[in-house]
């Protein structure tokens, strides 16, 4: 079995078992993220995240935090095929000899490699999930492009090719996923390798336990999202934005609309649930890799 295909395999383990554990944390950062702003003496439709998850689980019941996982989840294995796949040949690339274990600051560019990649398929997978997470939460707001009720994966999919220019349409917030994808993978993979190699008193990471791989994988993905979150708010509030009348023209301007409106805080909406998922459901994909891989050869 090849390298590449074992990294497949294994990215495939990790990233079901990150979506298993970290999507209700993700719907509910979502929800924060893409509500409007009220009118003025008008309140949040959701004060924080714990009131976020109980109208949720009172409006669509326990299944509606779990809204939008078939998009990533149909999309798994081609998404950590480039990601474990493009991170292991760039790996090979910048060893010494074979075997030879790499710097930290080898896979913090490893990471960049992989992170530019990986973002032509987050893309459309982010776009097609934002929208059904976020379509309750901007329900009755009067945006138009919330008329629109989806009725899953698919349905997005078919209306943004139908409505919302084709292909093209499906790439809407490209540029501020790359710019989460790019730096977030480079420091993620850093420090995963940093921290290893300190638990373990040297490069050689190879004799590290399980324990010491969980605390590796959870620090590790906090700091992709304590890097890249103003850029994840701006990437989604530009994908879920109405087509035909867009509140924000691209990038920067939606990052000065929402801190001209809420102020820094507003690019830290669902912050909390975004920290709080990312430690459990990033230490479940290292491990799960990790263990797969090992066991692969």
């Amino acid at each position: 079995m090849g390298d590449v295909a074992k990294d497949l395999t294994a990215g495939t383990v990790g990233g079901a078992a990150q979506l298993i554990v970290g999507h209700p944390f993700d719907t509910i950062k979502v929800k924060l993220q893409s509500q409007p702003t009220p009118l003025p003496g008008q309140p949040l439709k959701y004060t924080g995240a714990i009131d976020a998850v109980k109208q949720t689980i009172a409006a669509e019941g326990p299944r509606g935090l779990y809204k939008g996982m078939g998009a990533p989840l149909a999309t798994v294995a081609a998404f950590n095929a480039v990601l474990f796949s493009v991170r292991g040949q760039m790996e090979t690339l910048l060893r010494s000899h074979p075997g030879a274990p790499l710097t930290v600051n080898q896979q913090v560019l490893c990471g960049a490699g992989a992170g530019v990649a990986v973002s032509f398929l987050a893309c459309p997978t982010e776009l097609i999930k934002c929208r059904l997470q976020a379509q309750s939460a901007l329900a009755g707001s009067g945006t138009a492009a919330m008329a629109v009720n989806y009725g899953g994966p698919m349905d997005v999919a078919r209306h943004v090719l139908r409505s919302e220019g084709g292909m093209k349409g499906l790439f809407k917030g490209l540029v501020p996923t790359m710019a989460r994808e790019v730096p977030g993978n480079a420091i993620m993979f850093g420090v995963y390798e940093a921290i290893k190699q300190f638990l373990a008193g040297g490069p050689d990471t190879s004799g590290l336990g399980r324990g010491s791989l969980i605390v590796a994988g959870g620090l590790a993905g906090a700091s992709f999202w304590f890097m890249v979150y103003p850029t994840d708010v701006v990437k989604s509030v530009i994908q879920v934005d109405d087509y035909k009348n867009p509140k924000y023209s691209g990038s920067i301007d939606a990052f000065r609309k929402i801190r001209a409106s809420e102020g820094f805080k507003g690019l830290y909406k669902g912050f909390g649930p975004a920290m709080v998922r990312s430690v459990p459901a990033n230490a479940a994909c290292f491990l799960a890799y990790e263990m797969t891989r090992s066991a692969l050869g």
